[in-house]
């Protein structure tokens, strides 16, 4: 497993975490410059940040600052009710591919969505908080037509697809992917020869309670390990999407996990990414980045 203790080489900022600092909105130019002036090499950007600052202006500046990206926040959203939902769905991932090409994005990653209505979205199909319907096997079946149907358009692009399984909890709402076994089975269904234009990508808060998660990271493999992100579980949770912890602050064994996805082939980026709506996000920004950088060091 590579050493993390001496520098930050390989840490990665999902831009969410510093996404609001103390209640305003912290735009990404500026997040892309504190990033770029503490030595850190990678993030992964949301496309609402990218369009609110403009993708060809982040595109120049992320070239000027020689910033990567580890990943691209976010395609998917794949359940849908009627021909102009899904038509909305399938307009809006074009876009999303498109954006992720434009920024050099190892991957597009994907929250597949729940059941219809239950998400405010474009391809809500009601009022949130109302899904049309409780079909969950029906939302699993639209998510495989959604992704392989992305799948075809994504590798004209050359442009791999990573399904990032959601934690039970978000099932209803956000994904009915919510196990490495779901979304591998996906992948072998729709990538048989293990191209390395679909995989996953593995997220230590909506895994780390998985019992056959080992197995699985093994199973995925180099060709399928797309993207590694990492925060921590915090007990007790008091938000069910933002209260997530800073790595050490909670009780994920972050080592154990970020070696078994090493010694499965993974050698990218370790993407912090934490939605923190009473704690990190009242924070000041280097603030929070500097502690993302010490805690990567010293507890993932």
């Amino acid at each position: 497993m590579r050493d993390f203790s001496s520098d930050h080489r390989w840490l990665s900022i999902n831009t969410a975490t510093v996404r609001k600092q103390r209640g305003e909105p912290w735009p990404l130019p500026k997040i892309l410059d504190a990033c770029a002036a503490r030595g850190i090499r990678a993030v992964s950007p949301w496309r609402d940040q990218v369009a609110a600052a403009g993708l060809a202006a982040i595109a120049a500046q992320l070239e000027a600052l020689d910033l990567e990206l580890s990943g691209y926040c976010r395609g998917g959203l794949f359940t849908y009710t009627d021909d102009a939902s899904r038509r909305a769905m399938r307009e809006d991932n074009l876009r999303a591919l498109d954006e992720a090409c434009t920024l050099n994005a190892p991957c597009l990653v994907l929250v597949v969505g729940g059941l219809p209505g239950a998400l405010a979205s474009h391809a809500s199909g009601g009022a949130p908080g109302r899904p049309a319907h409780r079909d969950i096997a029906l939302a699993r079946t639209q998510v495989a037509e959604g992704v392989a149907w992305l799948l075809d358009e994504a590798r004209t692009r050359r442009m791999p697809l990573a399904i990032e399984p959601l934690h039970p909890m978000y099932a209803a709402d956000r994904a009915c992917v919510n196990t490495m076994s779901q979304a591998l089975d996906l992948c072998d269904a729709l990538d048989p020869d293990r191209s390395g234009a679909l995989g996953v990508a593995v997220d230590a808060y909506h895994v780390w309670w998985d019992p056959q998660l080992q197995a699985q990271v093994q199973r995925a493999g180099r060709e399928r390990l797309l993207a590694f992100h990492v925060c921590d579980w915090l007990v007790p949770t008091t938000d069910l999407l933002e209260d997530r912890g800073m790595m050490g602050d909670g009780v994920i064994d972050l080592p154990r996990l970020r070696g078994w996805v090493e010694d499965a082939g993974f050698a990218g980026y370790s993407e912090v990414e934490i939605f923190s709506r009473a704690n990190w996000w009242q924070r000041e920004g280097g603030e929070v980045l500097d502690t993302c950088i010490e805690r990567h060091r010293r507890c993932v």
